[in-house]
């Protein structure tokens, strides 16, 4: 199972306490907001891209949508998500449960979106449909190993507006 490569992945960490796994569907924004008991923005919701040589991975707030314009500018590339099963193929986790944890594919990049910035902390799943890990965003940045931090959102609200 996906979580268990997760759970594995944070006990070589020294984390695997800290996933959090519920007895409800996390499987989408509000469904995880409602489970992990915070804002749906602090979910950090990864989605899955289609690129020339593989997949893109972009990790944002959970009240954040893909800006379709920016995506393109940023990775020169339609902002094409991919099907569940190329999710599973490239990320190993099905969707409901994707992470930037575990990946073991190099044709996977991952990247953070600026949203995300506006939290000291946040909460990826793990792995499953019903599970989630609170981390700051320097762990979520080493964690998944991220390219980098990009703007390719819009519809977030930024701090103190």
């Amino acid at each position: 199972m996906s979580v268990e490569k997760v759970r594995s992945f944070f006990a070589q960490r020294g984390r695997e306490g800290d996933i959090l796994e519920f007895d409800v569907s996390s499987a989408t924004v509000e469904l995880a907001a409602a489970a992990v008991g915070c804002a749906p923005s602090r979910i950090a919701k990864t989605l899955s891209f289609s690129a020339e040589d593989g997949c893109i991975l972009v990790v944002c707030a959970g009240d954040a949508k893909i800006d379709n314009a920016k995506f393109k500018a940023q990775f020169h590339t339609k902002a094409k998500m991919l099907s569940p099963d190329k999710v599973i193929a490239f990320t190993g986790h099905a969707v409901g449960g994707v992470c930037p944890f575990a990946i073991e594919s190099p044709a996977v990049s991952t990247w953070l979106d600026a949203s995300l910035r506006r939290f000291s902390t946040v909460f990826p799943a793990a792995g499953s449909s019903n599970s989630a890990i609170e981390l700051t965003l320097p762990d979520l940045e080493r964690f998944s190993r991220a390219s980098g931090w990009v703007d390719v959102c819009k519809n977030w609200i930024p701090e103190g507006e």
